[in-house]
C-alpha cells in the first residue's frame, strides 16, 4: 500500500521497473504456462426447456421501479464522502405503451407521459469526514434514514408501507416487534409495541427507530459509513416503492390488483441483516395466493451469473421457450459450486429465477414469486398473465429491454456525467 498525498507533499507512486522481478519468477513463470483459458462450457446436461403460449390476456396497468446512486468524494484532505441516491416509481397502461414507438420513443411523447405518472424519492448520506453538528456519522445516518423513509415529497406513503410490511398489517394480527438488535448497546433486547414508531431500548434507554429494526446500523462505525449502507438504503427504497403500489391497492381498490404488474431492475433478494422483511413479504405472497388475488411482479436480471448463463442459453433455446433451472442445475451449470446445506435462495430470494427467450434480440433473466425448491410453472404466481404482458412491454431500443425499466431508469438515473459533476458544484456551493 503506498503513501497517499498530504498537506504538503504528494503521495507514493508505484514502481515503472517492479514488473521486471515478476517476469524473471520461474514460479511465476511455470504457473503461467499451467494456466487455460476457461471457457464455459455449454452445459453438461441438456436443459428441459419448455414451450408456452399465453392463454390469458395481457395485464392492464404497469408499473417501473428503478434506483440509482451516485457518490463523491472531495480531491484534497480531509477526504469528505457523501452519497446520492436517487429512486423512482413509473405508472404506465396499455393505452400508453401502445402510443410509444418501441425502436424510436419521440422523447415528447416520453415527456407527457412521465410528467403524469412518476414519482421519484432523493435523499443523501454523510459517509466520511462530513458530520451534522454535535451528532456523530453513526446517529446522523439513522436519523436521515428514518426522515428519508417519511419524505415529504411522497407523503410518507413508502415509510408507511414499511409498517405495512413489517407489522404485517395486511394479516390483521397486531403483533409486536420483538428481540431487535440495538443500536446503542447491541443487545437483542429491544422491542416495539404494534404499529409504534420509536420507542427505548429497556437494557440501556437507548432511542430506536422503526428504521433501525432493518439493521444498516450494523453495517456502520460511530464517524463512518460504508458505501454498502448506501447501496443497500437504495435497494431496501426500491422494494418499499414497490410495494406502496401494491399496499394502496390492497388497502382501497384490491380489485384492481390483480390487473396490476410492477417490474423491477435487478434480482429479487434480501440478504444479510436486511432480511427481516424476508419472511413477512414472503408470508404476504401466500396469503394474497390463499384468498385469490395474484399479485403479479418480475424482476429483471441484467448483470451477473444468471445472465452471463443466458447467453450460454440462447444458443439452444428457440423463440418462445422459457427455462425454470432446479436445484440441481443452478449449483453445478450455473453456480459451479458443490451444493450447499440449504437450498438456493431459501434464507433470500424473494422469488424464483426463469430464463425467457422472446425473440432473437430478447431474451431475459426473470425472478418471479412465489420462492420455492425446484419451482414448477404452476408455483410462480400469475405466470400466465405475466407472460402474456412480456410482449407488450419490451423496447427495441436495448437487447433484452423492457420499457418499464427503461423509463424508470431514465427518471431515477445519477451519471457520472454530467449529474456527478453537477452535485459535486451543487455540494461545494453548499460548503461541503
Amino acid at each position: 500500500m503506498p503513501y497517499q498525498r498530504g498537506k504538503r507533499l504528494p503521495g507514493e507512486r508505484g514502481s515503472k521497473i517492479g514488473h521486471l522481478e515478476v517476469l524473471k519468477s520461474e514460479l511465476v513463470n511455470n504457473l503461467i504456462k499451467s494456466f487455460q483459458i476457461n471457457t464455459p462450457p455449454s452445459t453438461s446436461v441438456k436443459p428441459p426447456f419448455q414451450s408456452y403460449q399465453p392463454s390469458e390476456k395481457p395485464l392492464s396497468i404497469i408499473f417501473g421501479i428503478d434506483g440509482s446512486l451516485q457518490i463523491l468524494e472531495s480531491g484534497s484532505s480531509p477526504y469528505k464522502r457523501i452519497a446520492f441516491v436517487k429512486t423512482a416509481l413509473l405508472r404506465l397502461d396499455q393505452y400508453a405503451i401502445s402510443k410509444i414507438d418501441k425502436n424510436s420513443p419521440h422523447p415528447f411523447a416520453l415527456r407527457d407521459i412521465l410528467s403524469d405518472s412518476a414519482l421519484y424519492h432523493a435523499t443523501v448520506f454523510p459517509l466520511k469526514n462530513v458530520v451534522i453538528s454535535g451528532v456523530n456519522t453513526y446517529d446522523a445516518v439513522r436519523k436521515i434514514i428514518f426522515d428519508s423513509l417519511q419524505d415529504k415529497s411522497l407523503q410518507g406513503e413508502p415509510y408507511e408501507t414499511l409498517k405495512w410490511i413489517i407489522y404485517e398489517k395486511w394479516s390483521g394480527n397486531r403483533k409486536p416487534l420483538q428481540n431487535i438488535n440495538c443500536p446503542q448497546c447491541e443487545e437483542s433486547k429491544a422491542f416495539l409495541n404494534y404499529d409504534d414508531d420509536t420507542g427505548k431500548c429497556p437494557n440501556c434507554n437507548g432511542d430506536l427507530y422503526l428504521s433501525d429494526v432493518l439493521g444498516f446500523h450494523i453495517d456502520m462505525d460511530p464517524d463512518f459509513a460504508p458505501d454498502t449502507v448506501a447501496t443497500a438504503y437504495m435497494n431496501i427504497h426500491e422494494l418499499l416503492l414497490l410495494f406502496t403500489g401494491i399496499r394502496i391497492y390492497w388497502q382501497n381498490n384490491k380489485e384492481i390488483l390483480p390487473e396490476c404488474l410492477f417490474v423491477r431492475d435487478g434480482p429479487m433478494y434480501l440478504r444479510y441483516h436486511y432480511k427481516v422483511l424476508l419472511k413477512p413479504i414472503r408470508r404476504f405472497f401466500q396469503f394474497a395466493k390463499d384468498q385469490g388475488v395474484p399479485i403479479h411482479i418480475i424482476s429483471q436480471e441484467k448483470t451477473g451469473k444468471f445472465a452471463d448463463h443466458l447467453e450460454i442459453l440462447d444458443r439452444r433455446m428457440k423463440a418462445g421457450e422459457i427455462f425454470i433451472p432446479n436445484e440441481d442445475y443452478l449449483f453445478k451449470e450455473i453456480l459451479q459450486r458443490r451444493k450447499s446445506i440449504r437450498a438456493y435462495g431459501e434464507d433470500s430470494n424473494l422469488g424464483s429465477k426463469m430464463f425467457v427467450k422472446l425473440n432473437d434480440y430478447h431474451k431475459m433473466v426473470l425472478n418471479i414469486p412465489i420462492w420455492k425448491m425446484n419451482p414448477q410453472i404452476s408455483d410462480l404466481m400469475g405466470f400466465d398473465r405475466i407472460m402474456a404482458t412480456l410482449p407488450t412491454i419490451i423496447s427495441s431500443q436495448y437487447e433484452g429491454a423492457l420499457l418499464p425499466i427503461e423509463l424508470a431508469h431514465g427518471i431515477a438515473s445519477l451519471s457520472t456525467y454530467p449529474s456527478a459533476k453537477i452535485l459535486k458544484i451543487f455540494t461545494k456551493a453548499q460548503g461541503i
